[in-house]
């Protein structure tokens, strides 16, 4: 099993964001799940791979040309694709994985967990999709699509495909049980 995993290129104000991913690398090797990701050696991404590759996990990268110098492509990767463009990217990503997982990030990521949301809407893929709300980090985004359930803009439906949970064991656990039920 793999989780394509979005987060951010960089690694943040917040202290508990090291000791998060951390924990999230444990509980991923703990149960046999490879990472899927943007190929980055910077940020939360970076730091992401060298937990899972300092414990022997499986991780693979797929980074768009236009990216290698501005991101860093991490060079210690299970595998790197280089694609073409930032749509391949995403294209790529999703093909190599069987779910996916949203950390705190920034505009890139919030694109990407969009666009398989909207790939789920629309019915290209049935794939569990996790936000991990590390310290509330995600809450306003939530309460914002709650809002656009409540005013009938958003289905309750395409909302509730979204796992929502605050700790790396209660996401991962969610991520599982979603997959034992496809």
């Amino acid at each position: 099993m793999r989780v394509n995993v979005f987060c951010a290129s960089r690694s943040g104000l917040d202290p508990s964001l090291p000791s998060m991913v951390q924990q999230l690398a444990l509980e991923l090797i703990k149960k046999k799940i490879g990472v899927v990701y943007g190929g980055a050696n910077d940020g939360l991404m970076g730091m992401l791979a060298d937990q899972l590759l300092a414990l022997s996990g499986e991780v693979i990268g797929v980074m768009p040309k236009l990216l290698v110098e501005r991101e860093r492509e991490h060079t210690e990767l299970t595998k790197l694709f280089e694609v073409d463009s930032l749509a391949a990217r995403k294209e790529k990503m999703a093909s190599l994985a069987d779910c996916f997982l949203v950390l705190p990030g920034g505009l890139g990521t919030l694109d990407e967990l969009f666009e398989v949301l909207t790939w789920a809407q629309v019915g290209l893929h049935n794939k569990p999709i996790a936000i991990l709300n590390h310290q509330g980090y995600y809450s306003p985004l939530i309460t914002f699509l709650e809002q656009g359930v409540a005013s009938q803009l958003i289905s309750e439906k395409d909302f509730n495909r979204l796992l929502i949970a605050n700790t790396p064991v209660a996401i991962v656990e969610k991520l599982i049980e979603s997959l034992a039920f496809d």
